[in-house]
């Protein structure tokens, strides 16, 4: 009997040990089973190359930011007492001019300066002198930045010894992306001493990035509000637009493939002798000397993408030959044999010229015009896709503005990772030429909120200055009251400032 309890007692020892041991086992199985789980989810976000192109043709996700450049705290309306009259003169091309605008702005509000409407040196670029009244719609850029700065259309006329005169203004060329510090001391000084100050040229004058949100803010306000384009470009603009969409959704491509941009960039030997011969030759007239490499600028991503790339990144995207493209671009260097291939792949091409059969649209979009209808036709269309964002101003604002419009979508290609990718293709090594594109693709944000980093500009990327949450945890995020503008009205109207004109009857410049 004593021997049986004994036995009985080893056996429960026994079975006591091995229960504690399957219990361990089962413990680590599942944490080994957990952890196999989340390497697997963790190497499918890392690694996964699947895109949706039904979803892109949707705004990007929000995560719950709205656009708003309203002042988020104390804004003061221009005093009524002026430092002197600010001229500038903007050149380059249409959304170089843009920048310099919404630059021009902010450095009147910074030096306490009447702006005088800005001068578009459109004749060296475009051969076109439509000019700012030519182009946007004047009363509403003075009405829109009422709150912000006083802007009239002319420097204002002196009287003196019964002789009637416009004011002189010194002339200065500011240093590129001059810091605040230069506007708040040598510009305001001759700016005092002789009541007005003309900068010429005036492009990138003005530091990019600026510790001061309320600054960048009223960038944004300048570019996506008071910027507005005169009623007749909207008009011929949203035309094309209804005439588009009258057959269903459409993409618009920025094709960069031209002879300015490519001399640029130095990417020459895709071309014939006669042709690299006309690249360097501009290239040469127009751009400092630099030595430059085709095989060294293609393999770091300097190339724009010929047509026939755009179309082999979008069909490893997913997109098919159904697929309605708008093409903003002006003359493509090497003619029809880059675009064979590009429309072999997406036959249903479009231009300002081909949507109108009549022609009234295509004899109305030539200069500075055509340039503005295509901004517009790119800025409303379901998809962008820049092909070529480095120094290109018409891409980068586009992406700005989509942004701010609603995170439209964007396919934004990166060059540089996708150029091993064409290179190993064209050595014949295309196996799995269309999941790496995709890889690389997938990484994008497609238009939704992202840090902006160096050298992506400001106008590029204005997140989070530009932008603010309803439910916001950081409260410098948080949105303005709604009932914002009516305060900057009230305070106008205790300035006794409410009604600006273009005239001069109620401006006092202050002079040392």
């Amino acid at each position: 009997m004593g021997q049986r309890r004994r036995q009985l007692k080893q056996w429960s020892g026994i079975m006591k040990g091995m229960i504690g041991k399957l219990i361990i086992a089962a413990i680590v199985l599942v944490i080994c089973t957990f952890s196999l789980f989340t390497s697997r989810s963790t190497i499918r976000s890392t690694t996964r190359t699947e895109i949706y192109t039904e979803d892109l043709w949707q705004a990007a996700p929000s995560d719950g930011w709205r656009p708003s450049s309203a002042p988020r705290s104390d804004w003061p309306p221009p005093s009524s007492r002026t430092n002197g009259y600010l001229r500038v003169r903007c050149n380059g091309g249409l959304n170089q001019q843009r920048t310099a605008i919404c630059n021009a702005v902010l450095a009147a509000r910074i030096m306490n300066a009447t702006l005088v409407l800005p001068e578009l040196d459109a004749n060296s670029f475009w051969h076109d002198d439509s000019g700012f009244q030519g182009i946007y719609d004047v009363e509403h850029f003075i009405r829109t930045l009422r709150y912000d700065v006083r802007i009239v259309e002319n420097v204002p006329e002196i009287h003196k010894n019964g002789k009637t005169k416009k004011m002189k203004t010194f002339q200065m060329n500011p240093p590129r992306d001059a810091p605040i510090s230069w506007y708040t001391t040598t510009a305001l000084e001759k700016m005092k001493e002789h009541g007005a100050i003309y900068l010429t040229p005036f492009s990138h004058r003005l530091a990019e990035e600026i510790d001061n949100a309320e600054y960048q803010r009223l960038r944004c306000r300048v570019n996506y509000h008071a910027l507005r384009f005169k009623p007749h470009i909207l008009e011929l603009s949203h035309a094309i637009v209804n005439r588009l969409r009258a057959q269903g959704r459409f993409m618009a491509i920025h094709l960069r493939f031209e002879m300015d941009m490519l001399s640029f960039a130095g990417c020459f030997d895709i071309f014939s002798p006669k042709e690299q011969k006309e690249l360097k030759e501009y290239r040469e007239k127009n751009f400092a000397p630099k030595k430059l490499v085709y095989d060294e600028r293609r393999a770091i991503g300097k190339c724009p993408l010929t047509p026939e790339e755009v179309g082999l990144v979008l069909r490893a995207m997913g997109f098919d030959n159904s697929t309605r493209i708008y093409l903003a671009a002006g003359d493509l260097y090497g003619g029809e044999r880059f675009m064979k291939p590009f429309r072999s792949l997406f036959p249903h091409l479009e231009n300002h010229s081909t949507v109108d059969t009549s022609g009234q649209l295509r004899k109305n979009t030539q200069g500075m015009l055509g340039s503005a209808v295509d901004y517009m036709v790119c800025l409303l269309a379901d998809i962008f896709m820049p092909t070529y964002d480095g120094p290109s101003n018409f891409a980068n604002n586009l992406l700005g503005h989509r942004l701010y419009y609603g995170f439209r979508t964007i396919i934004r290609p990166d060059r540089k990772a996708l150029a091993p990718i064409f290179i190993d293709r064209e050595k014949g090594r295309s196996a799995g030429f269309e999941e790496a594109v995709r890889s690389v693709m997938a990484k994008t944000s497609f238009g939704g909120p992202h840090k902006r980093k160096s050298p992506e500009s400001f106008y590029t990327n204005s997140w989070p200055e530009c932008f603010c949450q309803m439910s916001a945890k950081n409260p410098a995020n948080k949105c303005p009251p709604e009932n914002n503008m009516e305060t900057l009205h009230s305070r106008l109207q205790s300035e006794g400032l409410s009604d600006f004109s273009a005239t001069e009857s109620n401006l006092t410049v202050s002079k040392r």
